[in-house]
């Protein structure tokens, strides 16, 4: 781990981040926000670009090598009741250590108590990766499953629709901030451990949709919670300092991420025996990751959220308070490129695809679906708009899409819902439409929640929209390659 490659790391995190920070600060100025939360948040921005650098550093060099080992591992042992059991367990466990649910669990501690969130939408997360990684093992289409489990969480959720409203907002944004920053590198790699191992030709490209299918279950776990529990207002936590969260983030890390480092122990004396050096250099790469989270969590909850809450709060008192749209469809626009499952993401399907899909394009067509997407959500704020006339339809036209586009752009597109979703949009965006409802005096957990399961689904519709405009310039290209066969061939015969 040279000096490069950690310079790299850290401009990386600092490309990431400062777009939308540069919009925040520059708006935060013209409008007068209070110096000592400008200043907060310029804190808060440093420790986020700090963690996310040492956890992109930390998440490559421990996760991805460990999920890898352990997917090929598991194909080999043939065993189906230990696939099964350590599929649940990496589901579980990676779960609970996912940044972006905790700041989520924090937001709602008032509705739903953290433990029991967490817990709940990690064995959500644990079901529904057995179910994605044995589609890979079976060798059944993505399709057909992905089809399956939306029929029947729609279902579920039309029967909690009718017993408690509040929560369908809750559930859906839950899918969405599960699959972050330690579980989308995690999961993929174990999903191309196993594909790996199978060895055939289409092999690869089952490799991708486990992040899509394994973000349906946390939806269901929470839907479950709410024919349980009744409705209250969610209070938002902005008194606290950077110290009380460094505090809490320090426990709260050390007990979401110990049991993972617990499980690579077990399976190193058992399974890998890997050499010294490299159980150092992964220990070491728990260390970073470690310190990652818990300076990005404190400068997301810290900074992030209060100025968040601010800006919303502030534009929803005006007599303009439509620019709220606009503005949040900017936020959205540059809040992807700073949402370190989507760089994950991105590098793994340039990788995969042998450069045929550009990180850099698909990163626009991400944007583009995630600024549509909050600005859907903040008209929602402002007009108390169902959450149903955006999902139903919504849905409808990405599942419909599987049928037209390649399966490898389907495949993708259900885990760009997932990794879009992650802190930053749980840290900034979701405080940015509270503050906004809280203002305007809608109810904050029917109208505000929302905005990630939008963020979540319209990457669905804009990938695969890419993947027919691909498709079309493919028969294009074959069109013009077999008219320069022919007019060869009548050269010859003349």
């Amino acid at each position: 781990m040279g000096k490069k490659f950690i310079l790299r790391k850290l401009l990386e995190s600092l490309q990431a981040v400062a777009p939308i920070s540069l919009i925040i600060i520059i708006l935060s100025i013209i409008i007068k926000v209070p110096f000592a939360l400008i200043l907060s948040f310029i804190i808060g921005d440093i420790l986020l670009i700090i963690g996310l650098t040492l956890f992109s550093i930390g998440s490559y060099q421990s996760m991805v090598t460990i999920a890898e080992s352990i997917g090929e591992y598991i194909v080999k042992k043939r065993k189906l009741w230990f696939f099964i059991g350590i599929a649940f367990l990496v589901g579980f466990l990676i779960t609970v250590a996912e940044p972006a649910l905790w700041v989520l669990a924090d937001q709602v501690k008032t509705v739903v108590i953290e433990p029991v969130i967490i817990l709940s939408v990690a064995i959500g997360v644990g079901i529904f990766v057995i179910i994605a990684l044995l589609r890979i093992l079976l060798q059944f289409k993505l399709r057909q499953l992905i089809l399956v489990s939306y029929g029947l969480l729609f279902v579920v959720a039309i029967i909690v629709h009718l017993i408690n409203p509040e929560f369908i907002p809750l559930a859906f944004d839950s899918g969405g901030v599960t699959t972050g920053p330690m579980a989308v590198p995690f999961i993929m790699s174990l999903g191309y451990g196993i594909s790996k191992a199978r060895g055939d030709k289409s092999s690869e490209e089952d490799s991708f949709g486990l992040i899509g299918v394994a973000s349906i279950g946390p939806i269901l776990a929470v839907l479950i919670l709410g024919l349980f529990n009744s409705p209250t207002t969610p209070v938002l936590d902005t008194s606290t300092t950077f110290f009380g969260y460094l505090i809490a983030n320090i426990i709260q890390m050390a007990i979401a991420i110990l049991p993972f480092i617990l499980f690579f122990v077990v399976f190193h004396l058992t399974v890998f025996k890997f050499k010294k050096a490299k159980v150092i250099k992964i220990i070491i790469a728990f260390i970073y990751t470690y310190i990652g989270l818990v300076l990005f969590l404190t400068g997301a909850n810290a900074g992030l959220v209060n100025m968040g809450h601010y800006l919303g709060s502030f534009f929803a008192g005006t007599n303009i308070a439509w620019i709220l749209i606009p503005l949040g469809m900017i936020f959205g626009f540059t809040v992807v490129a700073a949402e370190p499952s989507v760089i994950t993401l991105n590098r793994q399907v340039e990788e995969v695809s042998a450069g045929a899909i550009n990180r850099k394009f698909m990163m626009v067509s991400l944007s583009v679906g995630v600024s549509i997407a909050v600005g859907l959500a903040l008209l929602r704020v402002l007009t108390g708009l169902s959450i149903w006339w955006i999902l139903a339809p919504g849905y409808a036209i990405a599942l419909g899409l599987m049928f037209l586009t390649p399966r490898i752009f389907s495949s993708i597109a259900f885990d760009s819902g997932g990794a879009v979703s992650g802190a930053m949009t749980s840290a900034f965006l979701i405080p940015f439409a509270l503050g906004a409802a809280e203002k305007i005096g809608t109810n904050i957990l029917l109208d505000a929640f929302g905005l990630v399961a939008f963020v979540a689904m319209t990457p669905l519709i804009t990938i695969q929209l890419l993947g027919l405009v691909y498709k079309v310039k493919l028969k294009r290209i074959k069109a013009t390659e077999k008219d320069d066969e022919i007019m060869d061939l009548s050269e010859v015969k003349s």
